[in-house]
């Protein structure tokens, strides 16, 4: 089995867009707080790997994540 790095980040990507779509828990006050807290970081971290550019070169996965604003890149 090899490893496609492209295909994880297309993984990433759904998993970014699954956390959008989860529905809230029947919770409410600090718990509720949590939870959509938890879940806003989910969502950055999961994005953001899934804009990645990766590369595979002699066994180590780099990924590149361009942090700047939209309007600042090349």
């Amino acid at each position: 089995m090899s490893f496609d790095p492209q295909e994880m980040i297309t993984r990433f990507k759904e998993r970014a867009g699954a956390v959008r779509k989860r529905p809230l828990p029947p919770v409410a006050g600090e718990e509720r707080q949590q939870f959509i807290a938890q879940a806003n970081t989910d969502f950055q971290d999961f994005a953001m790997i899934g804009d990645a550019q990766a590369s595979l070169d002699d066994g180590i996965l780099t990924l590149r994540i361009d942090l700047r604003p939209a309007d600042k890149r090349p």
